[in-house]
């Protein structure tokens, strides 16, 4: 059994993955053998999270999730614990192993209950009622959510003051999506126990909020035996730095964006120099800054980082650096983005530059023509963002964090990193990572913008930058770093943009 930190790389499987991997082994094995495993895998952690609690009691489901938690509580009472259960199924009904599975339980002097137990604080409850067997489905009434204890059921897991392990993910969140599923409610996890794969939903959309610690049990298979459907993404690796290194080797980022107050009253030069504010720190070699700004007062350093240098638009040589596009961009960056979209040799768009694009098909046909250059770009956008590019709403793109940032990905050649909750990177020809990374204080105005120019620096600094490989692997090692100083953050104040970027240090110096 493995406890899933973010400390290194994880295969994420689908349902349909995790399926195949099931039925292989299922007619490889004797029988029983995978449910007698799953069972004992959940009593082992059950030990180990709540060892001297009073009570346990396993809500079961009617299919196999049911059965592996009616396999829990028999080798749980087994062991000598004060455990019972209640089952939503039938036995003309249940599938052999779950039926199985109950007669060791009963045998085992499992009591099984009608109505759930009163639980106290230091007990344990496992949520054993759904597991991966429920997916959204269009054609699936929310409003009839099967027998109506399922509901009342949830309610008691979360509002019981008892520890609550969900197996193999919170009854009601679907396996691949990470998105709710049942009108009823959605277990809230303070563990999940995932079973023979981990799943996409796990770690994406609401996944991370209902499902606690997640652990990993593959009970004596080899998962690998079935392609990842996707990467939790790991700590990046960086070539070390060396002592005769100059600024010359860490590359150029270029930050065009910061529509004047002057033009239309809505000053947003702030996310242009938080952008290249985070650049500079994340160790690009030298920072530039075109701001949009028309005004005769317009800034011509930036007070706070005199390191950054400032050009007028007009002034950009843009075929020598990373250029970071859009930040605070406003209408003003409308003007530039052709140009932009043809010279750029690595380029980054986010926020504004990603509105005007999406509005506008000439510029959406100049975005997929760098591809066909051999232009690489990576696009960052929020859901919003991505909605407007794909034509259409937030709701649509949160219920498929993973196949949005595909559909994006195919659609432009590009890189997309659709950020939220478990972010999701994506590229054509490439596995998509999700990153584990992250928490709420980053939900404030800039860190987007920060992350934007994290990004423009670590793709400098590569080689190989000009090549959409090296934007992808940029990509996940910026999100990454950016959710990692947030884990990280300590201390009375809170998290701001302009404190998130200065706490980015360059990886690996080697001194």
């Amino acid at each position: 059994m493995q406890r899933i930190r973010p400390d290194q790389a994880h295969a994420l499987h689908s349902v349909a993955s995790t399926r195949a991997l099931e039925r292989r082994w299922l007619a490889a094995l004797p029988p029983h053998t995978l449910m007698q495993r799953a069972g004992l895998a959940a009593a082992r952690l059950a030990q180990a999270i709540a060892p001297h609690a009073a009570q346990i009691w396993v809500a079961c489901g009617a299919g196999n999730n049911g059965g592996d938690g009616l396999e829990a509580a028999a080798q749980l009472k087994g062991l000598g614990y004060p455990v019972s259960a209640s089952w939503l199924g039938q036995p003309k009904q249940a599938s052999t192993d779950t039926l199985n599975s109950l007669h060791r339980a009963l045998a085992a002097g499992v009591p099984l209950l009608a109505q759930p137990p009163t639980l106290q604080a230091g007990d344990l409850a496992i949520d054993a009622l759904l597991g991966i067997g429920l997916q959204p489905s269009p054609a699936r009434d929310p409003a009839h959510d099967s027998d109506p204890r399922l509901s009342a059921w949830i309610q008691h897991l979360n509002d019981s003051p008892a520890t609550v392990l969900a197996l193999d993910l919170p009854s009601g969140l679907s396996a691949d999506q990470g998105v709710p599923v049942l009108a009823s409610g959605q277990v809230r996890a303070q563990h999940t126990l995932s079973l023979l794969s981990l799943k996409p939903g796990l770690f994406t959309a609401q996944g991370r909020d209902l499902c606690g610690q997640v652990w990993l049990d593959g009970l004596d298979l080899p998962a690998h035996e079935q392609p990842a459907d996707a990467w939790l993404s790991s700590p990046p690796q960086a070539p070390r730095r060396t002592h005769s290194s100059h600024k010359g080797s860490f590359g150029d980022v270029l930050v065009l964006g910061g529509e004047s107050l002057s033009r239309r009253g809505l000053g947003m030069t702030g996310a242009a120099l938080l952008a290249a504010r985070a650049a500079l720190h994340a160790g690009a070699g030298r920072v530039l800054v075109a701001l949009l700004d028309e005004a005769d007062h317009a800034l011509t350093l930036d007070p706070l980082q005199p390191e950054l240098m400032l050009r007028r638009p007009e002034a950009m040589t843009l075929t020598q650096a990373t250029v970071v596009c859009g930040c605070g961009g406003g209408e003003a960056v409308r003007a530039w983005l052709p140009r932009v979209l043809s010279e750029a040799p690595q380029l980054v768009l986010d926020a504004d530059a990603l509105n005007h694009i999406a509005a506008e098909a000439d510029l959406q046909a100049q975005l997929q023509a760098r591809a066909s250059r051999h232009l690489p770009t990576v696009l960052t956008p929020h859901p919003l963002e991505a909605a407007r590019l794909l034509g259409q709403d937030t709701t649509t793109v949160q219920s498929d964090r993973q196949h949005a940032a595909q559909t994006l990905a195919q659609r432009f050649g590009v890189v997309v990193v659709l950020k939220g909750s478990g972010t999701v990177v994506a590229a054509p020809g490439q596995t998509p990572r999700i990153n584990p990374t992250g928490n709420a204080r980053l939900a404030s105005g800039g860190t987007g913008d920060v992350l934007a120019g994290l990004l423009g620096a670590l793709w400098a600094a590569q080689p190989d930058a000009h090549t959409t490989l090296a934007g992808f692997l940029a990509a996940c090692s910026a999100v990454y770093l950016h959710g990692q100083v947030a884990d990280h953050w300590e201390g009375t104040h809170s998290l701001t943009a302009s404190r998130l970027a200065a706490a980015l240090r360059p990886i690996n110096t080697g001194f």
